[in-house]
């Protein structure tokens, strides 16, 4: 199944959109994380979880599963196929293992930002205690988005072995043109 035109056109263009938000949202997220991590103010550290469980849930989320949806749809609907190239199944491994442990980690985030939400001078403690794995997951997350979107640009060569045998397949099925005409 191919894609039309324009359909593949608009899909691509809210991939992109949305695999480029999902890496700003993550930015945004890891600002928060080292605010917090550097300011002494409690204030700033219960507004840091707070804003972080809100850009996590209403911006990272989404964004993630968008962005792997359309991915799995532009592999099925083009000629890159979901199988064909390591590059594209690289990226699909990559973008599961993102989302995978996104979502069990936001129950963390949610946590947090609960004990933030009702905080006195007890909690800082386990507030600040939180924000170095924040900031490993967020670090380690970009850093896997960005090896996502490299990957998508610069698609390096390499087929499957599927991939070859579906290419040697379509070579067998196209007719052969003669030089002679």
């Amino acid at each position: 199944m191919t894609m039309t035109s324009g359909l593949r056109k608009f899909a691509l263009t809210v991939h992109i959109a949305t695999s480029v938000g999902w890496i700003g949202a993550v930015v945004a997220y890891l600002v928060l994380v080292v605010a917090a991590m550097t300011s002494q103010d409690a204030h700033t550290l219960r507004a840091a979880w707070i804003a972080m469980e809100l850009t996590g849930w209403f911006a990272i989320v989404p964004l993630s599963l968008i962005s792997l949806l359309l991915g799995l749809v532009m592999s099925l609907g083009t000629k890159w196929g979901l199988f064909r190239h390591y590059w594209v199944l690289f990226s699909l491994v990559l973008n599961i293992i993102a989302v995978v442990v996104l979502l069990p980690h936001m129950q963390t985030v949610s946590f947090f930002a609960d004990v933030a939400a009702e905080m006195d001078t007890a909690t800082v403690d386990v507030l600040r205690g939180g924000l170095p794995s924040e900031f490993l997951h967020a670090s380690v997350g970009g850093l896997v988005l960005l090896v996502i979107q490299v990957l998508n640009v610069y698609k390096p060569r390499g087929m499957t072995p599927y991939g070859w045998r579906k290419q040697q397949e379509q070579r067998m099925m196209s007719p052969v043109v003669d030089g002679a005409t």
